[in-house]
């Protein structure tokens, strides 16, 4: 199961690698632009308004399990750190590396990687040191250690380039902006935003652009683009030529929406799946760290009343086994969680399959591979759950 988990939303990067246009070679990025390109506006990547309310872990016994699953909750707030071109560096791909270590001091978290800039190491440095801070081990034990991967490519990652043309650029110093813009997505802790369309419209010697948004069609989408009005109107504009027009697209996911986003598009509400299934998944990785550290508990006192055969730590053995018992099944419901999240993800596939099957069928293919994988994992869990319940001890009483 962790096996898996290591590489993170491999059902995503497939979807992406299918929806994105590909690279530029060394050559075609040498080349003049053509017309077309120094007018098209780009800059508009999705926001994951996740990075607006982080999740607050509360973790059991420090373990492998426990880490890996822990540091895949940060995913967003990681790659939100990736969007930014000062915290790359100028290859299309950057890897970013977390190895954690946990000693009965603590935990400590290392970065490395490639194509990160200082800022961009800074970044994901504060995004795993407030976010996942892990239980000491007990006093004398062996150091932990456990290492995450995450990486970003510009071609299929939420990312801004600078010095297209001013257009892109204004685009582009918005979506880094929406970070800060938290406020405008307090109603939308559980849910996902809707799609919003907005005009802008730079004028030269104009510090501030004009903007637009076309109607949501809901009251809390409107009052939304109400908000993000007054924020951009914030964010300092140029232009070169005299004016310059063109429509923003604000699309939204939420990684910790508890909500079906029915009102997205159905390119947009897979992969707003895909981001939920990652915090799933990350859920049934703890899960499962905690059930291993209450099987290690309840066998340490098992291996105590073996050697003793002392009846009184009886109610301990009980404690202790009751604690594994409600773990295993903490397990099992979060892989429920994400098994419904991945029949969910496959259904909507094949309904987009029907409209483009040449580029949807490997994603089908991930997708019922992923279902596959999370069903296995959820037999074994039920099945280790019913052994821990078998396993408690029960008080009995012989007659004289």
């Amino acid at each position: 199961m962790l096996r898996r988990l290591v590489v993170a939303s491999v059902v995503f990067t497939a979807a992406c690698a299918g929806q994105q246009k590909p690279a530029e070679s060394a050559d075609t990025a040498a080349k003049p632009q053509t017309t077309e390109e120094r007018v098209r506006i780009g800059n508009q990547p999705a926001f994951d308004v996740a990075t607006c309310f982080p999740r607050e872990l509360t973790l059991p016994a420090s373990n492998q399990g426990v880490l890996v699953g822990a540091m895949l909750t940060t995913r967003p707030e990681v790659l939100e750190c990736l969007v930014s071109p000062q915290n790359r560096g100028p290859a299309e791909k950057t890897v970013a590396t977390v190895k954690t270590t946990v000693t009965d001091a603590g935990g400590t978290h290392t970065i490395t990687g490639e194509n990160l800039t200082p800022t961009g190491t800074q970044c994901i440095q504060a995004v795993v040191d407030k976010l996942v801070q892990p239980k000491p081990l007990a006093k004398g034990a062996q150091p932990l250690e456990s290492t995450a991967t995450f990486e970003h490519d510009t071609t299929a990652s939420a990312t801004v380039k600078f010095g297209v043309n001013d257009g892109s650029d204004f685009s582009g110093a918005v979506r880094l902006a929406q970070q800060g813009w938290c406020d405008c997505y307090a109603t939308y802790k559980a849910q996902t935003p809707p799609v919003l369309t907005s005009h802008m419209t730079l004028t030269k010697g104009q510090p501030v652009a004009e903007v637009t948004f076309d109607a949501s069609g809901s009251t809390e989408g409107d009052q939304l683009a109400a908000c993000l009005k007054t924020k951009i109107v914030a964010v300092p504009a140029k232009l070169s030529t005299d004016k310059l027009s063109y429509p923003h697209r604000f699309v939204h996911f939420n990684s910790g929406a508890t909500e079906a986003a029915s009102a997205l598009p159905p390119q947009l509400r897979f992969f707003q799946l895909e981001v939920v299934r990652n915090q799933r998944a990350a859920d049934a990785a703890i899960a499962f760290g905690a059930r291993a550290a209450a099987a290690e508990s309840f066998e340490a006192v098992v291996a105590k009343y073996q050697k003793t055969k002392d009846y009184k730590l009886f109610d301990e053995l009980a404690g202790k086994c009751n604690a594994l018992v409600e773990a295993a099944q903490g397990w099992v419901k979060a892989l429920e969680a994400q098994q419904a999240v991945d029949q969910a993800s496959v259904a909507l596939v094949q309904e987009l399959k029907t409209t483009d099957a040449e580029g949807w069928t490997p994603v089908e293919t991930a997708s019922q591979t992923a279902l596959t994988n999370t069903q296995k994992d959820l037999t074994a869990a039920q099945a280790r759950a019913d052994a821990d319940q078998k396993a408690c001890p029960k008080k009995s009483y012989k007659g004289k």
